[in-house]
């Protein structure tokens, strides 16, 4: 991905006017060190919930769906800004090429936005990543574009929990980190791209490359829950595109000469069906193809997705997968194309990880947070982390719910709340409570 990095087009500073710790920062980390508790709490008081929320409530103004490229450009400038306060450089990356299949079955190449990328410190020896993501579910023609207020401490809009209040939640973590002056020594990188939301395949080699090398990792998808309860470990997922090409007949004067794509396509969603098991679920979810009725029909497009909860099933299902393809193909004699697969491996939880989740839980804990976690289908940039063998919290976010649905909503006074445990996550691993 080193080329990728080097097609960024953009770079922005820190404000020249920017302070960084001085005498009085350097005596207070020295008390921090001696006093934790008093850590906690400075790191609180360097929190500044106001202006969190005035950055989620305009940065959820601009439609960031994953296709809206005008927008993702105009979001990924103001956070490129806004990330300005940390003393680092901020990149615009170019997104890698992907492509999919039309309802025609060609191939076509899919447009995305830019990646921004921040490194802090990159010569230093312990490193950490960070990430979020700009995009959104919602599309520019989506009715849910306006924010509203459903009590004092709930607001109701697009994207103000997954997760541009994610993304404000990292961004004054490391704000109130770095003006502790307790992180001096500890590296990192910020990634926030730009297609999570359709399975991070523009960014997946760039999430790959900042994950190497590092200590741990913390992703700011909102948690688990709205009580605040984190993802634990993570089942995997892909996307499959099947298309078929058979041969067109009347099909009352010579069907026996046609060889029928939709048939071959539901033949094969039968055994896609069979070959479930308790460790991984399929779901036919589209079948296109056909026209006049009395036509044989010789195109059908299939897309399914495939959830497996361990790597030996996602394994075991691209083994048996490629058999079942040439047994439909010869059977039906029609031409088989495969595009896609897992975009996401499953995300178990070793000791490594463990030992994360367990310092995230005694930093609540000093929060006077209770932190739980909880195994979830579901899945997000954590399982691409994760498989770099590189431990990580991947629902350090803000608390909210009804994500992907007009009903999404933030619990705003967990902006600060949330950015307080993450500042003083990330002061403990300076501090090298994580080994």
């Amino acid at each position: 991905m080193a080329k990728a990095l080097r097609l960024c087009n953009r770079t922005f500073t820190r404000n020249q006017h920017t302070t960084w710790p001085n005498v009085t920062a350097r005596l207070e980390q020295r008390a921090m060190q001696e006093n934790p508790s008093s850590n906690a709490a400075a790191l609180m008081e360097r929190i500044d919930s106001v202006a969190m929320l005035e950055q989620v409530q305009s940065w959820c103004a601009i439609n960031t769906g994953t296709a809206n490229l005008e927008g993702l450009a105009q979001q990924a400038n103001v956070l490129a800004e806004a990330f300005s306060a940390l003393p680092g450089d901020a990149e615009l990356v170019e997104p890698a090429q992907v492509t999919a299949i039309d309802p025609n079955g060609r191939e076509f190449e899919k447009p995305h936005g830019k990646h921004l990328v921040l490194r802090v410190r990159a010569k230093a020896n312990r490193r950490i990543l960070l990430t979020g993501h700009m995009d959104t579910v919602f599309p520019a023609d989506h009715s849910f574009q306006n924010q509203t207020w459903l009590d004092d401490d709930t607001l109701n809009g697009p994207g103000v929990a997954d997760m541009k209040g994610g993304i404000a939640v990292m961004l004054h973590a490391l704000i109130a980190a770095e003006a502790s002056g307790a992180i001096g020594s500890l590296g990192y990188d910020v990634l926030i791209n730009s297609d999570e939301e359709t399975g991070s395949l523009a960014s997946r080699d760039l999430i790959a490359e900042l994950a190497q090398g590092k200590l741990a990792a913390l992703t700011y998808e909102p948690a688990a829950l709205p009580d605040g309860t984190l993802a634990h470990a993570r089942g995997g997922t892909g996307n499959y595109s099947i298309t078929f090409t058979g041969k067109s007949a009347h099909a009352g004067r010579n069907p026996h000469e046609g060889r029928n794509a939709v048939v071959a396509a539901a033949d094969l969603i039968l055994r896609l069906k069979a070959m479930e098991r308790d460790d991984i679920t399929i779901n036919p979810a589209k079948l296109e193809g056909g026209a006049a009725n009395n036509v044989v029909p010789d195109h059908a497009v299939l897309r399914f997705n495939i959830r497996p909860k361990s790597t030996e099933a996602m394994e075991g299902f691209d083994h048996n997968l490629a058999d079942v393809l040439r047994q439909v193909e010869a059977e039906h004699e029609v031409g088989i194309h495969r595009h896609g697969g897992v975009t996401r491996p499953p995300k178990p939880v070793d000791d490594r990880a463990q030992a994360l989740f367990d310092l995230v839980k005694a930093c609540g804990a000093e929060l006077g947070q209770d932190i739980k976690w909880q195994s979830t289908g579901g899945v997000c940039d954590g399982n691409n982390i994760a498989a770099c063998g590189v431990p990580v919290v991947d629902t350090m976010g803000v608390r909210g719910g009804a994500i992907h649905s007009p009903e999404e909503f933030l619990i705003v006074p967990s902006l600060a709340e949330r950015a307080s445990l993450s500042a003083l996550v990330i002061t403990r691993i300076a501090n090298g409570e994580l080994h």
